[in-house]
């Protein structure tokens, strides 16, 4: 029942694997008609560009179409930005009608992004360096993967005797 903005915010969102803040800092010129984005990150002050996925590509130019390109790309009431605190009133509401029961928050996109990018391609290294974080370890902290490994060793690990082992024990 939301806006399509925060439809557009929720796929850039997981898609690129960017801080809310910096999603929040985007114009429409700085989206429309572009097949990569650039930015310089907020929290950071790092430059960052990475290409944009077809599919995105067009989610965005829909979504741009008709817009002044100095306007603010997600825009709230009175034609204000958007800030953090709505968009987590709105991911929390939605989770909410949805019957999803988890701690969520402004950073499950990026979060989503990251978990989703590391169970398709097992590159930690290359997953530290999209997010600029400075070791491997916080990485999969962050985008819960640590609890994911340790439960599937957990159920993975086969100790167990083989059948012809069994068999000579009962027979000593």
């Amino acid at each position: 029942n939301h806006s399509k903005k925060y439809s557009v915010l929720f796929q850039l969102g997981i898609n690129s694997g960017l801080r809310i803040s910096d999603l929040l800092s985007f114009d429409v010129g700085d989206v429309y008609h572009k097949t990569e984005l650039t930015l310089r990150e907020k929290k950071t002050g790092k430059y960052k560009k990475f290409p944009l996925q077809e599919d995105m590509q067009l989610i965005l130019n829909d979504f741009c179409k008709n817009r002044d390109h100095n306007e603010a790309l997600f825009v709230g009431k009175n034609d204000i930005r958007l800030d953090r605190t709505q968009v987590y009133r709105v991911i929390c509401q939605a989770c909410q009608e949805l019957g999803i029961n988890a701690n969520v928050g402004t950073h499950t996109m990026r979060k989503t992004f990251g978990y989703h990018h590391y169970k398709q391609f097992h590159d930690i290294a290359l997953l530290q360096t999209i997010f600029n974080h400075y070791s491997p370890v916080v990485t999969k902290r962050y985008i819960g993967i640590t609890q994911d490994e340790i439960n599937e060793s957990y159920l993975c690990l086969n100790l167990k005797p083989q059948k012809d082992e069994i068999k000579e024990i009962k027979m000593s």
